[in-house]
């Protein structure tokens, strides 16, 4: 079976862009109507400049944040030699590939491009799956970076960063001048607003982070026709990450977004807006994946 788009899918992923743009538009709106005087583009410059560092060095960061490491081919030679196989069958520039040591078994890919992009595995999850396992669960971040779904979130965190720093509303006071400071009526219904569009856009963010899931998933079952391994490597690692102590999935909790499968350490309230699906539903989803490839 090729790789094919799912309409469905993509038509909730741009349905859900259209409306961070609609949100976008409004919330200028109300900038312009009610604080005239502030410099309405510095605070979208300001926003395309943290947009730009985390596009251009979301690697490192991530890279960073984890403590993964660059490998050699020598070194994991058969974790390279399946990811070189995976990059040709979707035709994509073989990736830097990295390894994070940790308990939590997982996987993640990251990167500005195709050509720019590293998948990586944490050194348990080379030992907890097979290889047909682990294979699903590369495919998967491989079709992360197939899809540019870095640039995609990206570009859909505008938003909640331009609301983000109008929330700061004492830093822009004072950076804006006295004309600002006289207009307090009207920072005080910027500031609710800001409230309110960083909250509604954060929503729509991590709706629009567990369709690219949904993707993700689908990219894997079809490059590697074999969408029971991705089934039974999910399981495997959410099994597994039930009983890792809380305290080694709260060294890496920051990264969620990236993960495979998110290690929520019960200690947040990140538990309360997931960044993920349900692991019911994206095996409910690769089950029909699984009978529409059967009927090739």
């Amino acid at each position: 079976m090729e790789w094919k788009r799912d309409w469905n899918l993509t038509t909730r992923v741009l349905l859900t862009g259209f409306l961070l743009f609609i949100l976008y538009l409004v919330f200028m709106t109300i900038l312009v109507i009610f604080l005239p005087g502030i410099s309405i583009w510095f605070i979208i410059g300001l926003a395309v400049a943290m947009a730009g560092i985390q596009y251009f060095f979301s690697d490192k960061l991530v890279l960073w944040s984890t403590h993964a490491r660059i490998v050699a081919k020598d070194e994991y030679p058969e974790l390279y030699a399946s990811v070189e196989k995976l990059s040709h069958e979707a035709d994509l520039p073989m990736p830097k590939v990295a390894i994070m040591q940790s308990p939590v078994p997982n996987a993640f890919a990251t990167g500005r491009s195709p050509r720019h992009a590293v998948v990586a595995c944490t050194d348990s999850i080379l030992r907890l799956l097979n290889k047909d396992e682990l294979e699903a669960v590369l495919a998967h971040e491989l079709s992360h970076v197939k899809n540019r779904d870095i640039l995609t979130m990206t570009m859909a965190s505008f938003v909640a960063m331009i609301a983000s720093m109008i929330m700061q509303s004492f830093f822009f006071t004072a950076l804006f001048g006295g004309n600002n400071r006289d207009n307090g009526a009207g920072w005080i219904l910027v500031w609710i607003a800001s409230i309110v569009v960083y909250a509604i856009s954060t929503l729509l963010m991590l709706a629009l982070s567990r369709y690219r899931e949904f993707a993700a998933d689908r990219g894997s079952a079809l490059m590697t026709r074999n969408p029971q391994a991705l089934i039974s490597a999910l399981g495997k690692i959410s099994g597994r990450m039930e009983v890792v102590p809380p305290e080694a999935k709260a060294k890496i909790e920051g990264a969620n977004a990236f993960f495979i499968i998110p290690a929520l350490s019960g200690n947040t309230l990140m538990e309360l807006f997931s960044t993920h699906p349900p692991i019911e539903k994206r095996i409910a989803a690769l089950e029909r994946i699984s009978a529409e490839i059967q009927e090739y």
